[in-house]
């Protein structure tokens, strides 16, 4: 198994490309192609290499992924070595467990300028992905000290923070050789669902800002979409916002996730989910989508799957660029079509956190202690869980209870919910776009999360509570 060097001793080991992720999606969205990404991860590196050779292959446009395993997530190599000893396959690809040699012999050939590939993981404790990817040339990677932290475990927030903190200043001592790193926050997809956009738009940007204090100066900003599209694009703007606001001199871009929560189980459904999404991302003007399969209600998806949803989501963009290029949005004169409730909501978060101390991580810790950063539905020790969440008659994410937060009155506050009434809500885009679910899911090919050990389950399909 590779022995790991710390971030600081690994410098001098990295082996640089010319080419750049942010630069490849910044041209990709300069000739109008909204670029699709999957993701996936295997433990077989032949199958990986596979993977990402048919992801290169599958459209215009496209970058790869490589989605690190949950046992290597939380720096548990010996558990990865013997399930891999064992004949036991991971759910992604134990990019510290290969020796360099092996994972550059799945890069070989694959990718380069035209096909960049980011490193997905999930780690509160990043340090030795981020070393990792650097010495096998790569750029990108995705995640955050609050997004890869509250959802995924126990780790104490301020660990993450401090890991998170030496992570940035390693990827930005990258910059020095001439490579120019580039980092997503994760904060725009908190728990997948239920958290209403103002603060999921608010905890993107602390990260982005977070990320760019650092030293890192090519950043994207995540968004989920959630249960309202009319909500969705007021959020994708604030966020556009402030982005312009907070993050000068940097190139940065801003990445749609489709529907993170429970997904349709019908195949018509969860095409359908995915095609409304590509839709979205080119009404609001994201560079990047980050798409799910037909399979994603009931198993981890094959590669064919994948490839299936990159081509569905580009096919769907083209066609809806195509037919709205006639009839572009026009707002009514001096109107911002950024200057929302979404926007109010999300600026005030960001402007208490940042009003907390002039250090962001110190910053960061306090809002969470103060409940200022309430996530609800989270059950990790560090967030306050005074906040919930409702979906109105209209669809829309909004505050029932809102505990310290610095929002003032908000409409419908007061009401809670039951525990069914939670379930109504988490399965609400579900039942949209099935219709009628069916009565027996097909059975999985492969074992479900539940059979599976905790360590061992894909973070990607992981959901409120």
């Amino acid at each position: 198994m590779l022995v790991q060097q710390t971030p600081a001793s690994a410098r001098a080991t990295v082996h640089r490309r010319p080419h750049s992720f942010g630069r490849f999606v910044a041209e990709a969205q300069a000739r109008g192609t909204l670029v699709v990404q999957p993701r996936m991860g295997f433990s077989d590196p032949a199958l990986m290499r596979a993977g990402l050779l048919a992801t290169k292959n599958a459209t215009d446009g496209v970058v790869g992924t490589m989605t690190i395993d949950s046992y290597t997530r939380v720096n548990d190599e010996p558990s990865a070595a013997r399930a891999l000893s064992g004949g036991v396959p991971l759910n992604g690809f134990p990019l510290t467990h290969y020796s360099p040699q092996t994972s550059r012999w799945v890069l070989d050939g694959v990718e380069d300028a035209g096909f960049p590939v980011q490193i997905r993981h999930g780690s509160a404790r990043p340090q030795r992905i981020v070393t990792a990817l650097a010495r096998l040339g790569l750029d990108a990677t995705e995640g955050g000290p609050v997004s890869y932290c509250l959802p995924y475990g126990r780790t104490p927030l301020l660990d993450s923070v401090r890991n998170w903190q030496e992570s940035c200043d390693f990827l930005a001592g990258l910059r020095g050789t001439g490579a120019e790193p580039h980092l997503e926050t994760f904060g725009g997809c908190m728990l997948g669902q239920l958290c209403p956009p103002g603060l999921l738009v608010a905890i993107s940007a602390l990260e982005a800002l977070f990320f760019h204090r650092a030293g890192l100066r090519s950043i994207s900003l995540s968004y989920a979409q959630q249960t309202n599209a009319a909500q969705d694009r007021e959020a994708m703007g604030a966020l556009h916002r402030l982005a312009g606001e907070f993050l000068p001199d940097t190139e940065w871009h801003i990445v749609l996730y489709t529907y993170m929560g429970l997904y349709p189980q019908t195949r018509t459904g969860s095409l359908e989910l995915l095609e409304r999404s590509a839709e979205l991302a080119v009404e609001t003007g994201a560079a990047r989508l980050i798409v799910k399969t037909a399979a994603e209600a009931h198993r981890i998806p094959t590669v064919a799957e994948n490839v299936e949803a990159l081509r569905v989501a580009a096919r769907a963009a083209a066609r809806h660029r195509a037919r709205t290029a006639g009839h572009p949005a026009v707002p009514a004169p001096g109107s911002d079509p950024a200057d929302n409730a979404v926007y109010a909501e999300a600026r005030a978060l960001v402007d208490a956190v940042l009003n907390l101390d002039d250090d962001l991580g110190q910053a960061l810790l306090k809002a969470f202690a103060r409940g200022y950063l309430d996530v609800p539905y989270c059950l990790h020790p560090d967030n306050a869980g005074r906040t919930r969440s409702h979906i109105d008659g209209s669809g829309r994410l909004t505050w029932s209870e809102i505990g310290a937060m610095p929002l003032g009155p908000v409409r419908d506050r007061g009401r809670r919910l039951t525990a069914a009434g939670l379930f109504d809500a988490l399965s609400f885009v579900q039942r949209r776009h099935d219709r009628t679910v069916p009565q027996t899911a097909p059975r999985p090919t492969l074992p479900t999360a539940a059979r599976r050990p905790a360590a061992h389950r894909q973070h990607t399909q992981e959901v409120a509570p």
